[in-house]
C-alpha cells in the first residue's frame, strides 16, 4: 500500500472573481486562464461536499488539526450571508472530529465591521494584501478604472486593530516589486502592527522570467537583505515569514512556508465548481498546471493525496534536480517554490528562477546569525533591555537558546573526549561526529531533549568523582541511534532499557520486558529493535506502524511545532509527570495548546515571536502537581504544564513556566549580580520561606509576564471573567511593584543586574497608568514606585 501523507492545508476558493485588477496576479495576468469556466461563487452543496470531504480525510489520518483558508478571487464578494453559510458548514462538518483553524485572504476592500463581526463569531483569522506604502501599492493594486485602493485597504487595517477584532488580525501578504523603495515598504507595513508578514516573490518562470532592470545582479536579494538588516535592527518586531523560515530552518526546525525548506507539501486547493487543484501558483507556469483531474464530488482526499502532480511536491531533496542536490544551501532554500522551477522542456526539474536570490538571501542572513553550530554568548543591548521588560524579541529568546544549545554541546563533547577508553562509547561518539559533519540539524535536534543537558553534568560528575557506575553512560547510545534514523544513516547501537523501554531521544520509545540492553538496528528502510525475546521492526513510511511503538507526539499550530514530551526515569520530577501519552490525549493537548496559542496571540501578540523562539516541548504534569506549571534551567525551552479545558489556564501556564526559561537563560548567560557577595534573603508573597536574591530574581520577572497576562486578559474574553482578571491583574501588580522595589535596593546587583531590574521597573511603572480599583497614588506608594516612608509590609531584604 502506498503511503500516503494527509493533507492539512486547504484553499477553499468561494469566489472565482476579483473587484481589483492587480496586474501581477497569477489568477488572472498568468498563463492558466481556467478561471474564466469557474462559477461565480461556490454552491452550498459544494460547501457541504468539501466539508465532507475534509472531514473524511481528518478521521482516516487522525489529524489534530486542519487549516482551512477561504481565497478567491476576492472572497468577501461571497457577500455576509453566504459566507456565514460556508462557515457554518465548514463548522459543523469538520470541527466534530478535529479542530478546525479558519483563515480568510481579502485584498481588504469589502472588509467591515459586519464581517469582522462574522469572523469573529467564528474564529476566523483575516490576513490582507498590501503592498507596502500608497506609491508601492499602487504600482500594481488598483480598481479596474485605476482609482486606488490603498485607502481602502489602511481603512480595513484598522478596523483589525481594534481591541474587539484584533484577535482576528492574522497579518498581511506583500508582493514584492524590486521598483519599491525596500525600507519605504517595510517602515509602511510595520506601521500596520502586523502580527506577521508574508514577503512574496512575484510568481514567475524561466519560460516568464521576473523583471530585471540589472541581470547581473540578484536584485531581489538586495531588496530582501535591506529589508532584513532594517528588520534585524528594529529588533525583529513581528515576524516575517521568509526571514523566519531560514532561520528556523538553520536551527534545524520546519520551515515555515512552501517556498522554502525540504518540508513536502500537504496543501490542496479546491475550486468553486468543486475541482481539486494543486497549489494555485502553478498557475504561472501553464494553462492547466494546477489541475488534477480530480473533484470533490466524484474523488476523495486519498485519491488527490496519490496524484503524481501532488506527490511531485512530495519528495523532499529527491525531487530536485541534480544542481539543487548538490548545492550547500539546499536544506534550507528547498528548491525554492515549486512553480519558480519550470522551464519548457525540462519541466520542473531545474533550479528556482530565483535560485541566485534565493542562495544570496540565504547566505547573508546566516553570516549575520548566530547557527546554533557556533552560538552566540552576547546579547545587544536593545535585545537585553527587550527581556528585562519581561517581553523579548524573537531574536532575543534564540540567542538565550543558542547559549544553551552551545552550553549542552561542550558538555556532551567533553564527555564523549572522556569516554573514549570504553569502546562501545566511542562507537556512539564518532557516529555523532560523523552525523555532527553531515546532518547537523538531526544532531542538533536529539541533543535538545530536555535531560541532554542534566544527564551529561551527572556522568561527568560522576566520572570526576569516580562513581561511572552510578550513572548511564550509554545513554550516548541512544542519543547516537536517534540522529542516526533522523539523518536517514545506516547505524547499529546497543541502547539501554530505561523505565522498561528502549527509548531514541526526539523519535520515539518501545516498551519491552526485557532486562538487557537493547540492539538497535536501523537502515534506510527502517529500524529492528531487539531486546531479549522483545522485537520491534518498524518500517519508515508505514502507514500501520506496529502499535507497541510509540512516537513522540507533536503539537503543531500554524506558528509552532514542539513535543509533548512524555515523562521517563531521565525526568527532573519523576512521579509526577504522567507516563505513556494516549493519541486520544495528544488531540486534547493539541487543542488546548492550539487554543491557548490563539489567546495569547490575541492578548499578548509582543510574547509571541519570543515563544516562537524558544519553546520546544511541553511535558503534560499531574493535575495533583502544587506547582501547576514548571520548568527547570537544565531543560531550556521545556515547559510542563496541566492540561485545562480552560485555555486561558493552560495560557497562562506557558507564560508563567516560560518566564522561568528565559529568566533562567538570563541567569547562565550573565552575571546579574555578586554571587560571592549575595547572602540576603527575601520575603515574597509567592513563597513560604525567605527566597536568595537569584530566587527573588527569577519570582519578580515571572511577575511581570503573569501581570501583563492579567493586565491583558481583562479583555480578551473567553471563560476568564473581566472581574476576576481585574482582581488578579491588581494582586499581581501590587506584589511585583513590590518585589521589584526590593530588587531595587538591593547593593549586591552588578550593572548589568541593575540595568535588568529598571527594565522590570519600567514595565512596573505602565500599569499605574492603568487602574485597577484602587487608587493609583497608594498603591505606587504601597509598592515602591514612588518614595515612601519605612516600610510597613515587612517584604524587605533581611540580611
Amino acid at each position: 500500500m502506498t503511503h500516503i501523507l494527509p493533507f492539512r492545508q486547504f484553499v477553499l476558493k468561494v469566489h472565482s472573481r476579483c473587484d481589483l485588477a492587480c496586474d501581477h496576479c497569477y489568477i488572472y495576468e498568468h498563463a492558466d486562464q481556467s478561471w474564466r469556466g469557474r462559477p461565480k461563487a461556490i454552491s452550498d452543496a459544494t460547501a457541504s461536499l468539501v466539508a465532507e470531504r475534509i472531514a473524511e480525510h481528518a478521521v482516516a489520518h487522525q489529524l489534530p488539526e486542519v487549516h482551512v483558508v477561504l481565497h478567491g478571487g476576492e472572497p468577501l464578494l461571497l457577500g455576509l450571508e453566504r459566507t456565514r453559510t460556508v462557515l457554518t458548514v465548514l463548522r459543523d462538518r469538520i470541527e466534530p472530529v478535529t479542530r478546525l483553524d479558519l483563515r480568510i485572504h481579502t485584498n481588504g476592500v469589502l472588509l467591515d465591521a459586519e464581517f469582522c463581526a462574522l469572523f469573529a463569531e467564528f474564529g476566523v483569522r483575516v490576513g490582507v494584501s498590501l503592498d507596502g506604502d500608497r506609491a508601492s501599492n499602487d504600482r500594481h493594486r488598483r480598481f479596474a478604472n485605476g482609482r486606488s485602493s490603498h485607502s481602502d485597504v489602511l481603512r480595513a487595517l484598522a478596523l483589525l486593530r481594534r481591541p474587539q477584532f484584533a484577535r482576528l488580525y492574522a497579518g498581511i501578504l506583500c508582493t514584492i516589486d524590486i521598483g519599491n523603495d525596500p525600507v519605504a515598504v517595510y517602515e509602511a507595513l510595520a506601521a500596520e502592527r502586523p502580527p506577521r508578514v508574508d514577503l512574496l516573490l512575484p510568481h514567475a518562470t524561466w519560460d516568464t522570467p521576473p523583471t530585471r532592470p540589472n541581470a547581473a545582479r540578484a536584485q531581489y536579494a538586495d531588496w530582501l537583505i535591506a529589508v532584513f538588516d532594517r528588520w534585524q535592527a528594529d529588533g525583529s518586531p513581528f515576524p516575517i515569514r521568509t526571514f523566519d523560515s531560514i532561520l528556523a530552518v538553520l536551527r534545524g526546525e520546519p520551515s515555515q512556508t512552501e517556498s522554502l525548506g525540504l518540508t513536502p507539501s500537504d496543501l490542496l486547493v479546491i475550486e468553486t465548481d468543486g475541482a481539486i487543484e494543486q497549489a494555485d501558483s502553478l498557475k504561472t507556469a501553464f494553462d492547466g498546471a494546477a489541475a488534477t483531474g480530480l473533484n470533490i464530488a466524484d474523488h476523495t482526499l486519498d485519491e488527490a493525496a496519490e496524484h503524481e502532480g501532488i506527490e511531485a511536491r512530495q519528495q523532499g531533496l529527491a525531487g530536485l534536480c541534480r544542481t539543487c542536490r548538490l548545492c550547500p544551501v539546499v536544506d534550507v532554500c528547498g528548491g525554492g517554490l515549486y512553480a519558480h522551477r519550470f522551464r519548457s522542456g525540462t519541466g520542473f526539474a531545474n533550479p528556482s528562477v530565483y535560485c541566485d536570490d534565493l542562495k544570496a538571501t540565504i547566505l547573508h542572513v546566516r553570516s549575520r546569525t548566530t547557527t546554533v553550530r557556533e552560538p552566540s554568548h552576547a546579547l545587544h543591548a536593545a535585545d537585553f533591555d527587550g527581556l528585562a521588560s519581561g517581553y523579548g524579541s524573537g531574536e532575543a529568546v534564540r540567542s538565550l537558546a543558542e547559549s544553551q544549545d552551545s552550553i549542552r554541546r561542550k558538555l556532551v563533547g567533553t564527555l564523549i573526549a572522556e569516554t573514549r577508553s570504553t569502546a562501545s562509547l566511542a562507537a556512539a561518539g564518532d557516529l555523532l561526529a560523523e552525523l555532527d559533519s553531515r546532518a547537523p540539524q538531526a544532531v542538533e535536534r536529539v541533543l535538545r531533549h530536555s535531560r541532554t543537558r542534566a544527564w551529561a553534568a551527572e556522568c561527568l560528575d560522576a566520572l570526576h568523582a569516580g562513581r561511572a557506575q552510578a550513572v548511564r553512560l550509554n545513554h550516548l547510545n541512544a542519543l547516537a541511534a536517534a540522529a542516526a534514523v533522523l539523518a536517514g544513516a545506516t547505524a547499529e547501537l546497543t541502547v539501554p532499557v530505561v523505565a522498561g523501554a528502549v527509548r531514541l531521544p526526539m523519535v520515539g520509545s518501545f516498551p519491552t520486558r526485557g532486562q538487557s540492553d537493547a540492539l538497535v538496528s536501523i537502515t534506510g528502510s527502517g529500524i529492528t529493535i531487539t531486546c531479549d525475546t522483545d522485537r520491534l521492526r518498524l518500517e519508515f513510511g508505514d502507514p500501520t506502524p506496529d502499535p507497541a511503538w510509540q512516537p513522540v507526539h507533536r503539537l503543531a499550530t500554524r506558528d509552532f511545532d514542539i513535543c509533548l514530551e512524555e515523562a521517563d526515569a531521565y525526568s527532573e520530577h519523576q512521579g509526577s509527570e504522567i507516563g505513556r501519552i494516549s493519541a486520544t490525549e495528544a488531540k486534547a493537548w493539541q487543542s488546548g495548546f492550539a487554543d491557548a496559542i490563539d489567546l495569547l496571540a490575541a492578548g499578548m501578540p509582543a510574547y509571541l515571536p519570543g515563544l516562537q523562539a524558544g519553546l520546544r516541548a511541553l511535558m503534560p504534569l499531574g493535575a495533583s502537581r502544587p506547582d501547576p506549571a514548571a520548568a527547570t534551567r537544565e531543560s531550556f525551552g521545556v515547559v510542563g504544564a496541566v492540561l485545562s479545558e480552560d485555555p486561558a489556564a493552560l495560557a497562562l501556564q506557558l507564560v508563567h513556566t516560560f518566564q522561568r526559561v528565559k529568566i533562567g537563560g538570563i541567569l547562565d548567560l550573565f552575571h546579574l549580580f555578586d554571587r560571592s557577595a549575595s547572602v540576603a534573603v527575601y520575603n515574597t508573597p509567592w513563597h513560604p520561606d525567605p527566597l536568595p536574591l537569584s530566587g527573588m530574581l527569577e519570582e519578580a520577572y515571572v511577575g511581570v509576564g503573569v501581570t501583563e497576562f492579567w493586565r491583558t486578559a481583562r479583555s480578551a474574553g473567553g471563560t476568564t471573567t473581566e472581574a476576576l482578571a481585574q482582581a488578579e491583574f491588581a494582586r499581581w501588580r501590587r506584589d511585583t511593584a513590590d518585589a521589584v522595589g526590593q530588587l531595587r535596593d538591593c547593593a549586591d546587583l552588578t550593572d548589568l543586574g541593575r540595568r535588568f531590574v529598571d527594565g522590570m521597573q519600567l514595565t512596573v511603572t505602565t500599569w499605574f497608568d492603568d487602574p485597577a480599583g484602587q487608587p493609583v497614588q497608594a498603591a505606587l506608594r504601597q509598592t515602591g514606585a514612588l518614595p515612601r516612608a519605612e516600610p510597613e509590609t515587612g517584604l524587605r531584604a533581611q540580611r
